[in-house]
């Protein structure tokens, strides 16, 4: 069977199982089990597909309709113009994550002290390694993303899922940036509060996170994709979604540098009640959205 048939086949497949972007699944899919890009797809509708290709590409199609996310099946996802590794244990990364990153560089663009500042004040400021945190690493996306945007940081990352930290840790060496982030099995910012392993990493310039934010009512709600294949651990926070939230921002409190800043992702609706949340300890609060219009992500400085 040719390219072009092939490909026909599938995405007829996949939209009878109501797959989303199902012509896009397929011809990701296809790219996959030929080791081809799209553009050699489309400039070779003609050419015939190997039987053990064919094969590989009916199981993967097979497995889509049945609701294995594409990102399992191929291995990978970009995010923030990176290839990362993805599999089942680890959340996939989302381009509203990216709203993240964006939100980050500008806060610590902002971070520079002003011209007319105390000399030694703006020499010590300058001076000192940048220091980061990514609470909830997942993936590594974000660790890896700020790691690239700035090589000479140093970042640490934490996790409580085994299975995620050695997907995060592969992704920051395949990148060649294993030596610029630490990544540590924990919850939250357990490490660097006082006792902690780490504690000589504190006082943090910048803490981001894409923290568990899905209520328990609202975790059926989800896509069929998240619902029965993503880890649950990485979606669900509790009863209200804002169980997460509530100890990230006290321990925050502890390990940020005063005008350092946190960067949150929030859950659609829960923005309001995550600005309650910061209190007077924080200042500049702002809140970012992202290009559905939903606000997606919560950040401050610390007061």
């Amino acid at each position: 069977m040719d390219v072009r048939t092939t490909l026909q086949r599938a995405v007829a497949e996949l939209e009878r199982a109501r797959v989303p972007s199902h012509a896009l699944a397929a011809e990701l899919l296809l790219q996959h089990a030929l080791g081809r890009d799209r553009a050699w797809l489309y400039a070779h509708p003609e050419d015939e597909v190997a039987a053990p290709e064919a094969e590989s590409f009916s199981r993967m199609v097979s497995r889509r309709a049945s609701g294995t996310p594409t990102q399992y099946l191929t291995g990978k996802q970009e995010f923030w113009g990176i290839e990362f590794s993805v599999g089942p244990g680890v959340l996939i990364p989302r381009p509203e994550t990216e709203h993240v990153i964006e939100v980050a560089l500008e806060l610590l663009k902002s971070m520079r002290p002003p011209e007319n500042s105390d000399r030694d004040m703006r020499r010590a400021r300058l001076g000192r390694t940048l220091r980061i945190v990514d609470v909830g690493t997942g993936s590594g996306c974000l660790a890896v993303a700020l790691a690239r945007e700035f090589p000479q940081a140093r970042i640490w990352a934490t996790e409580v899922s085994r299975a995620a930290l050695a997907i995060a840790w592969h992704n920051a060496v395949r990148h060649d940036l294993e030596a610029h982030i630490e990544f540590i099995e924990a919850s939250l910012l357990t490490p660097f509060l006082l006792g902690g392993q780490a504690e000589n990493a504190v006082p943090f310039d910048l803490i981001v996170s894409n923290p568990p934010y899905v209520a328990r009512s609202e975790f059926e709600n989800l896509a069929r994709e998240l619902r029965e294949h993503e880890p649950k651990e990485a979606l669900l926070a509790g009863e209200t979604g804002l169980e997460v939230f509530r100890p990230l921002i006290r321990q925050a409190e502890k390990v940020l540098t005063p005008n350092g800043a946190i960067v949150l992702e929030v859950g659609a609706g829960q923005a309001a009640e995550v600005r309650a949340l910061l209190g007077e300890s924080w200042k500049d609060i702002s809140v970012t959205k992202d290009l559905a219009g939903i606000e997606r992500v919560v950040s401050a400085l610390r007061a």
